[in-house]
């Protein structure tokens, strides 16, 4: 059960104005906790100090018995009297009340359905990662968030902050909708060299390049920030793109920013209508159009990666939400193809980003994927899926991308039991033991010997189905690297609401919802004719949430 300051409501409740839709309060505490209900009407709610308009959002108010609580950090406003105006039924003003704790703070991160080792936020909708970038010691983690709802609407920049990209604080939402529209997906880099001019000595500008998303049309713009991503302005003059007229449409978003080291300028990749655009600039502020390549849809990136570690041949990469992806040759102005397009990872994820101004002793390049899964019953939903590292390795076929978790994720995992040279039926004999598992790790090997098919289950539900004749793994095609061999490897991680699945070394991984068949008695279930589990690890499983 939720604890609610009923002292706070009282005094709240007293603030009322005359005007039946208004409240005005003098800010004194960290949050102010709204009231929501999924059985209301979006309705306008405008903050307004002095008469100047701040915020404007939608919420559904609960005028009834709140289905759940959300919050808004208001620490910028300690002592300023805000307004508090609502076009809806005026009832649910009544239950807004502030204190120096979120409604439901005494359970936050222990629900039952929130993941525990993967990025989840506190309150409201998360989709896509935006602006990742490592700067002083911290991975920011950016990304789409409704702070007020369940669902998607009011689209803002949520921020969190890291020092090992598994541990996260959730820091105040970063970027507010405006009056030229909401705030969709971006980037982020650091202005050493003050090329914008919104650096000052000693404090290069952390500079995001995000779309502004309106009825109109989806226009690009600018805000920098002097304290690591804490506080955040926005450029007067945005829009810096404004490029409906030249395509003809309205998709033109997704600014992927990044220093081109060779040409000494900033390249920008922008999906626009059927593609990925690439724009030049020298300032940050005015964008040249140089190019444009067709077969990808929203959330572009384009980077440069060494083939099987050797930094004297690189191959840059080019993909888009669905993380099918181009290899090829980048100019600083126009990428050119040279095979492509594959496909590494499937399933839930989306609109992945990777990081920039990774430090070059390190090298990595890391990426975060939002993972299209539901958490019922939650005041959040959604989540990011775990952080993982690219690399182009050489394959039967040319270089491909790879993709593992990264190394820091190991921290979690702590091995419980090992075999080797198993059968079916005594692997699954020996899984009985966890079956109660809330979180597991699972490496295995399958020999699949004289089977067509064979898999492994977890309480019905398909975790990995490999069809020979097919070639298919859970319907997706894939062709192990050794075909003489007929074994296939399987790295497996089981969260509360996901399973991610990583396949022969991270050639191809994959993700989806967690949904047993709570009727099903088999548990964790190898199948096939013949098969034989090489190799068969559990690992048991830390949260990260402290």
């Amino acid at each position: 059960m939720m604890k609610i300051n009923l002292t706070a409501v009282v005094l709240f409740c007293c603030s009322l104005s005359l005007s039946a839709a208004d409240i005005n309060i003098k800010i004194s505490k960290r949050y102010l906790n709204f009231p929501i209900s999924q059985k209301e009407d979006r309705k306008v709610m405008t903050f307004s100090i002095g008469g100047k308009e701040e915020r404007v959002f939608k919420i559904r108010l609960a005028s009834g018995k709140p289905e759940y609580w959300v919050f808004s950090d208001m620490t910028a406003y300690l002592g300023k009297t805000i307004k508090l105006s609502y076009d809806g039924d005026a009832a649910g003003l009544s239950k807004i009340y502030q204190d120096d704790k979120i409604a439901g703070q005494d359970s936050l991160y222990r629900e039952y359905n929130r993941p525990q080792f993967h990025f989840s936020t506190r309150r409201g909708w998360i989709n896509d990662p935006n602006g990742l970038i490592f700067y002083e010691g911290e991975y920011h983690l950016f990304y789409q968030h409704n702070p007020y709802e369940r669902e998607w609407e009011n689209m803002s920049w949520g921020h969190a902050v890291s020092k090992d990209l598994i541990h996260w604080e959730e820091l105040p939402v970063a970027l507010h909708p405006d009056k030229l529209g909401t705030m969709f997906s971006g980037s982020a880099v650091i202005d050493y060299d003050n090329t914008s001019g919104f650096g000052k000595p000693g404090k290069p500008a952390m500079v995001a390049a995000y779309t502004i998303d309106n009825p109109d049309r989806e226009i690009q713009g600018i805000a920098y920030s002097l304290d690591k991503g804490r506080s955040w302005t926005k450029y007067s003059k945005n829009p810096v793109i404004d490029s409906k007229e030249k395509w003809n449409s309205r998709d033109t978003r997704d600014p992927k920013v990044f220093w081109y080291k060779p040409g000494k300028h900033w390249v920008m990749v922008l999906n626009e209508r059927d593609g990925h655009s690439i724009y030049t600039s020298a300032n940050l502020k005015e964008w040249k159009y140089e190019s444009h390549t067709t077969g990808f849809w929203e959330c572009p990136e384009l980077f440069e990666l060494p083939v099987d570690g050797d930094k004297s041949n690189t191959k840059w990469v080019m993909y888009g939400a669905s993380s099918s992806y181009m290899i090829g040759s980048f100019d600083g102005k126009i990428f050119k193809p040279e095979s492509g397009k594959h496909q590494f990872t499937t399933g839930s994820i989306y609109a992945a980003q990777t990081y920039t101004n990774i430090p070059e002793a390190d090298g990595r390049r890391i990426q975060i994927g939002w993972g299209r899964i539901q958490q019922p019953g939650m005041p959040f939903n959604n989540m990011m899926l775990l952080p993982t590292e690219l690399s182009l390795r050489t394959t039967k076929n040319g270089p491909r991308l790879f993709s593992v978790p990264v190394k820091e994720s190991q921290q979690l995992f702590e091995p419980a039991e090992k075999w080797t040279n198993l059968s079916s039926a005594d692997a699954n004999q020996k899984l009985k033991a966890f079956y109660d598992a809330d979180l597991i790790r699972i490496k295995t090997t399958i020999k699949l010997s004289h089977a067509t098919d064979a898999g492994f289950n977890l309480f019905a539900q398909r975790m990995i189905g490999y069809d020979m004749n097919n070639n298919t793994i859970n319907g997706v095609f894939y062709s192990p690297e050794d075909m003489t061999s007929m074994e296939l490897s399987a790295d497996i991680y089981v969260d509360r609401t996901s399973i991610e699945v990583f396949i022969d070394g991270g050639v191809y991984s994959y993700s989806m919802e967690r949904k047993p068949d709570p009727n099903n008695k088999e548990g964790f279930h190898f199948w096939g004719n013949n098969i034989e589990v090489k190799n068969l690890e559990i690992f048991r499983v830390k949260s990260i949430w402290r």
